[in-house]
């Protein structure tokens, strides 16, 4: 790697910051000594950056005093361990400009982020010199090129924050075969192919929304050890039901606006979940949860799931089963509790439903929100739909006819 170049004048100053120390006659305040190499790359780093207008951040980077002393530098001893480039308050202006390759000099650093600013360029190649780091997050801003595929030489790294950029590429498989990684976020980014294979037994989330990916999922691809997983607005396809029949410590799942298929286990609705998004896949089969649902929130709309609705779907919060083949009636447990505000958003329409026990003139709260249109029969009530529903109150008999035939 070639060598940052500084002004002869900043290596002369710190030559003489040596000199002066050894022989103790120094007419200037006495800082405690920072590795060279460390302290050139900072220089490095802060020439290659600037403060965005109305940021402050480099006002105290100034080098005739202690760097250990700058904001968003770390050290122990005589090395930099953390550096933390911008305001991390929330609203604050950030960083313009590149990330200088002289980072790879600070050996000792474990953890490296950047606020959301306006950093362009690619990630420099030298990361990969960083074999203690931890922690790298730099994440919301114009981040570009692929990810380095010797980030996989970075063996401690626990958490990767890439997300919101414009990266492209694969995502490296020697980024899957970290061994302590713990958290991969790389959503809304421009990235494609298909998703590694994760090693790590210690994976806790993992974050690829907004991306291009294709391909399927094999079903020991993902640990079990995953608490949040989302992979929505992507192209992926196939069945993933004996990946999720595994991974029973999901406190959130998204697979929204994908192409995957077959059934889904009816074990995923005892897990720890706060939220299952399913909705605008290809999905399909009867969905019959083992026990009471309690997960506050879940979408299983826009797929082609059929047979009866589940009673034991009614303590679901908000439920979105809305255009797909379910029949039959509606269980009346789903009314009493919809009559009591314990629903508060029911979406049934666009399926094949025949029957709702429910008065014309009921009531329905106004915290609730219950959509019946487009179905095998005429809803007993009115009550406002989305706006995508269309116009239609009920399904032509022939449909529905033909779906019971």
């Amino acid at each position: 790697m070639a060598k940052p170049r500084e002004s002869g004048t900043a290596i002369a100053s710190y030559v003489l910051l040596f000199v002066c120390l050894i022989q103790m006659q120094c007419d200037f305040p006495v800082f405690a000594m920072l590795d060279p190499l460390d302290f050139l790359a900072l220089q490095s780093v802060r020439k290659a950056l600037q403060d965005m207008p109305g940021s402050n951040f480099f006002d105290s980077w100034d080098f005739t005093s202690d760097p250990c002393n700058f904001a968003g530098v770390y050290c122990d001893s005589d090395k930099v361990v953390a550096l933390n480039l911008g305001d991390p308050r929330a609203g604050s202006p950030g960083l313009t400009g590149r990330l200088d390759p002289a980072i790879g000099k600070l050996t000792a650093l474990a953890e490296f982020t950047v606020v959301s600013g306006r950093i362009y360029g690619s990630l420099p190649q030298s990361l990969t010199n960083l074999k203690n780091l931890r922690f790298l997050g730099v994440s919301r801003n114009f981040i570009s090129g692929e990810i380095p595929a010797h980030l996989g030489r970075l063996r401690n790294l626990r958490t990767l924050d890439l997300s919101y950029n414009q990266l492209t590429g694969h995502i490296p498989p020697s980024i899957g075969a970290l061994p302590e990684l713990n958290n991969l976020i790389l959503c809304h980014n421009h990235l494609s192919g298909s998703v590694p294979s994760f090693a790590s037994p210690t994976l806790t989330r993992l974050d690829l929304k907004h991306n291009t990916l294709t391909g399927s999922l094999a079903p020991n691809s993902l640990p079990p050890s995953l608490q949040y997983l989302s992979l929505s607005w992507n192209n992926l396809t196939g069945p993933v039901d004996r990946l999720l029949n595994r991974m029973n410590q999901l406190n959130y799942l998204d697979l929204s606006l994908n192409q995957f298929t077959g059934n889904i286990p009816a074990r995923i609705f005892s897990f720890p979940l706060t939220n299952l998004q399913l909705e605008r896949n290809q999905f399909s089969g009867p969905v019959q949860p083992l026990d009471q649902v309690s997960i506050p929130t879940v979408d299983l709309s826009h797929n082609s799931f059929s047979g009866q609705i589940s009673p034991l779907f009614s303590t679901v919060e908000n439920l979105y089963l809305n255009n797909n083949r379910f029949t039959g009636r509606v269980p009346s447990n789903f009314v009493d509790r919809l009559l009591a505000a314990r629903i508060q958003i029911l979406y049934l329409q666009h399926n094949y439903l025949t029957g709702i026990e429910i008065s014309p003139t009921a009531e329905i709260p106004v915290s609730s929100s219950l959509c019946l249109q487009y179905n095998c029969m005429v809803p007993p009530i009115q009550t406002p739909c989305p706006f995508r529903s269309g116009k239609q109150i009920t399904r032509p008999t022939a449909q529905c006819n033909e779906w019971r035939g």
